[in-house]
């Protein structure tokens, strides 16, 4: 019984295993039948997919086919166009080339027959001139033969013309240029410097180089010489200058031409005479003292002098050397009080054509101030000058004004300046005088010079020899001619005769033409 219950399980399990084995095995019959179904399905979408993707292509390449043979076609249509223009234009420029071809061997044939006609004239013109030149050769010689006159001498007679006639045409045109020069700026000068005159008013008192002490009485020589000469030997010793007592009533002259020194001995000489005590050692404390009085007073008029002018910011030592000036002549003008008029004078000048006034006034005023130190330091009073304002730190420009202040023909504004306002300073009638025998000498070699030169007649120096006046034989001298002698008088001048300020040269030619009725 438990071996059937055993076998019957056996067989249930059995029965249940296959039973379970087919179940699967169908499961899984069906499992594949359904994937192969889905797979089918897939296969099919993908197909009709890769269909319709295919169907694209081949329509978006066909368009793009046809796109592109159209725009071939159209492309080809625009180059034959093109290539149809460029035809075109060859042919119009072939056509072109030949008509200027046939025009350029038309022009080649002209030129051709007009060389070959130059050719023959110019075997005619040679034939003519052979017989121009015999015909003159004739007349050259028939010429000289008449006149008497060589080649040579004919030619240089026709040079002599020529040069006649251009040295007139030169002299009319100078004259002209001169005239027309003249008439604007003459006019424009001689209004600013009236104009800088009449500003200007300055009192002036003409230096001497001696100077003359007034006594109380004729006893008070004695004195002043002393025991055997010995107050006046102390006096002359200590002061350097020469004092001249003679019949002259209750007067002494004091001689130095150096007026500090004789400034000094004046001022001394006054109040050793006040004083009454008149011996060696009260003469050398006199002396002394009053020195050192003048010192100030050199100082004070430096300063002076700049305050007149508006100056300031200048080195105490060059305000020193100004003020020295005052005891300082030229020509008997006082310089200090010639330099201060300059200055005036140069800064109305520069304030006119509008230049720095105050420049131009600081160099009017010093550009004599060598003149100071000039007995003292070798060398002209302009490179002194120079040199002094140049150690006490004063501007470039009045340095270069006052190097240049007496050259002939000065370069920039301010030399001029200060060059023509010195020349109006020095040339007013009265600023300065010279001796005699220099004047006479001056106008005597002045009127020589011109008196030098052929067709003068006759000249005069006129205004203290500012002027000359030269008179001139009317047939030997043209108006043309007299102008370019004037320039040669002047030059002339200027080389031979020493002079201050300008020299007007006048050239005068008159001609007369007398007649008598009967």
């Amino acid at each position: 019984m438990q071996a059937q219950s055993i076998l019957l399980f056996l067989l249930l399990f059995g029965l249940g295993f296959a039973a379970h084995f087919i179940y699967k095995m169908i499961r899984e019959k069906n499992g594949i039948s359904k994937s192969q179904s889905q797979a089918q399905i897939i296969i099919e979408k993908a197909e009709k997919q890769a269909e319709e993707i295919r169907n694209r292509a081949e329509n978006r390449a066909k368009k793009l086919v046809k796109d592109r043979n159209s725009q071939m076609q159209k492309m080809s249509s625009e180059k034959r166009r093109e290539f149809s223009a460029t035809e075109k234009k060859l042919k119009a420029r072939e056509e072109k080339l030949g008509k200027e071809y046939e025009e350029i061997d038309r022009k080649k044939t002209e030129l051709e027959e007009v060389q070959t006609d130059l050719e023959s004239k110019d075997l005619a013109l040679e034939e003519k001139q052979r017989t121009l030149d015999e015909n003159i050769e004739e007349i050259k010689g028939k010429i000289e033969e008449v006149s008497g006159l060589t080649r040579e001498s004919a030619k240089a007679e026709l040079v002599r013309l020529v040069e006649d006639d251009a040295r007139h045409e030169a002299a009319k045109r100078l004259k002209q240029i001169e005239e027309e020069c003249n008439s604007s700026a003459e006019r424009k000068a001689k209004d600013i410097i009236s104009l800088a005159i009449q500003r200007y008013s300055g009192s002036y008192t003409s230096e001497k180089t001696v100077s003359v002490v007034n006594l109380p009485s004729d006893d008070v020589k004695g004195r002043i010489i002393g025991r055997e000469g010995r107050n006046i030997r102390s006096i002359e010793l200590r002061t350097g200058v020469d004092i001249i007592i003679d019949d002259t009533p209750e007067t002494v002259v004091i001689s130095c031409f150096n007026p500090i020194r004789r400034e000094v001995a004046k001022i001394s000489l006054e109040r050793l005479i006040a004083d009454g005590r008149i011996h060696p050692a009260r003469i050398e404390e006199v002396v002394t003292e009053v020195e050192k009085e003048i010192e100030r007073e050199i100082q004070k008029e430096g300063e002076q002098a700049l305050f007149d002018l508006g100056i300031s910011g200048m080195h105490p030592e060059l305000i020193n050397k100004l003020g020295m000036l005052k005891y300082r002549t030229s020509y008997s003008q006082n310089i200090l009080n010639h330099s201060i008029e300059v200055g005036f004078i140069c800064g109305m000048l520069a304030s006119e054509i509008g230049y720095n006034e105050k420049l131009a006034k600081r160099a009017g005023l010093l550009h004599d101030i060598g003149k100071a130190v000039d007995h003292e330091v070798e060398g002209s009073h302009v490179d002194i000058g120079a040199n002094i304002v140049k150690k006490y730190g004063e501007p470039p420009e009045i340095i270069d004004a006052l190097e240049k202040t007496h050259d002939p023909q000065p370069q920039g504004i301010l030399p001029l300046l200060v060059q023509a306002a010195d020349a109006i300073s020095a040339a007013r009638p009265g600023a300065r005088r010279e001796t005699y025998e220099n004047y006479v000498k001056r106008i005597e070699s002045i009127e020589g010079v011109a008196s030098s030169f052929p067709g003068v007649e006759r000249c005069y120096a006129i205004q203290a020899g500012r002027e000359v006046r030269v008179i001139v034989e009317s047939d030997q001298v043209s108006d043309e001619e007299g102008a370019i002698l004037s320039h040669e008088i002047a030059k002339k001048i200027e080389k031979e005769v020493v002079y201050p300020g300008q020299i007007k040269i006048m050239v005068i030619r008159e001609s007369r033409a007398t007649a008598y009725a009967s």
